[in-house]
């Protein structure tokens, strides 16, 4: 029988300004390694992506990350303390519990890419 384990999948999110996007995810609490001028390795604990030099606008505004974490007031946390909003000029949303049982907030990335970053909660903490 074949081995069909896989080991890991990535994104490719397009950056209008690469080396602006590199300085976005780093204060956002990412890890950067860069393997070209064209393209980085971002990766925060088991959440990793690839950064490209690419820009489609259309593209960009319909991007979406979605990235689970254990406590999303940390991470929001560090939006606020890095003052991610005032100092990149995005869209930035507060965390609420969701309906369908994650707290999470929504930031924009410099490309327009949309993130949504949230911790699962239990029907207890949905309805608070």
């Amino acid at each position: 029988m074949a081995n069909m384990a896989t080991v890991e999948i990535k994104a490719y999110v397009p950056a209008r300004d690469i080396d602006l996007s590199k300085r976005f995810y780093a204060d956002l609490g990412f890890e950067i390694e860069s393997l070209s001028d064209d393209l980085a390795y971002l990766h925060a604990g088991a959440c990793s992506f690839l950064l490209q030099r690419f820009y489609v606008k259309e593209h960009a505004e319909n991007f979406m990350m979605h990235m689970l974490v254990q406590d999303v007031e940390a991470w929001w946390s560090r939006v606020e303390s890095q003052q991610m909003a005032k100092k990149y000029g995005v869209r930035v949303n507060p965390p609420e519990n969701r309906p369908w049982g994650i707290r999470d907030f929504t930031i924009d990335d410099p490309s327009s890419v949309l993130w949504r970053i949230g911790q699962v909660i239990d029907s207890a903490e949905q309805t608070a």
